[in-house]
């Protein structure tokens, strides 16, 4: 199995950042037509998911180190500023108002304030796996920087399965629940296979599959309002 991602890897790349593009064609036209917001932070969420898969793709082809470099340290904080977006998606999910509704856009704002800092402070070293050459988190990464990537990557999954019950149980839809928990399925494939130098790969179907379920959730969200 690890020999067939390994031989795909630089051809399957290319096809993530298609389905992510059609993905953002199909979200932010949902919210051009509804205005559910839910639409419109799953589409910015998917362009972050996007640019993230268009560098790694590209780093099976580029030569241009420097230029990696410098379109890598963008991807880190693109990353940082567009994943706390899960927090809302979640507070419109559960239909907050008001005063809920702004702790959480504050709390997500203190989020992506810290994401892209944590873009910008993070020591990039170069790595390669899979044919992929691509700039990945170092030695050098100061602790609170490593500490917010934590905080992004699964401190962001796991309220999200959470919520995505609590959706379930009371708007009878499980489509939240699985954008959360195969995301969290997929990031823990590549530690529980021995795997660990491919798990930016791993878990990109993962994402892929999360930003299914946010437009089906979108999707069932507008259709029920």
């Amino acid at each position: 199995m690890r020999e067939l991602l390994l031989a795909t890897c630089p051809v399957l790349l290319w096809v993530i950042v298609a389905i992510h593009v059609v993905f953002m064609v199909v979200l932010f036209t949902g919210y051009k037509k509804s205005k559910n917001m839910l639409y419109l932070l799953s589409g910015l969420i998917t362009f972050g998911l996007f640019y993230d898969a268009l560098i790694l793709a590209l780093g099976g082809v580029m030569t241009d180190g420097a230029l990696l470099e410098g379109l890598s340290r963008v991807r880190f904080v693109s990353h940082g500023a567009l994943i706390p977006l899960i927090f809302a998606i979640c507070a419109y999910a559960l239909n907050l108002k008001n005063v809920a509704l702004k702790v959480v856009w504050a709390f997500t704002g203190i989020l992506v304030v810290l994401g892209i800092a944590e873009g910008f402070a993070v020591e990039l070293v170069l790595k390669d796996a899979a044919n992929i050459i691509r700039y990945a988190s170092g030695d050098g990464t100061p602790a609170w920087a490593e500490a917010v990537s934590g905080v992004l990557s699964y401190g962001t999954v796991i309220p999200l399965m959470i919520v995505g019950i609590i959706v379930w149980v009371k708007q009878k839809t499980p489509t939240l629940f699985l954008s959360g928990f195969l995301m969290f399925l997929f990031s823990a494939l590549g530690p529980a296979t021995g795997n660990f130098d491919i798990i930016f790969y791993i878990s990109m179907y993962g994402e892929v599959l999360m930003v299914l379920f946010f437009y089906l959730y979108a999707k069932f969200n507008e259709l029920h309002k």
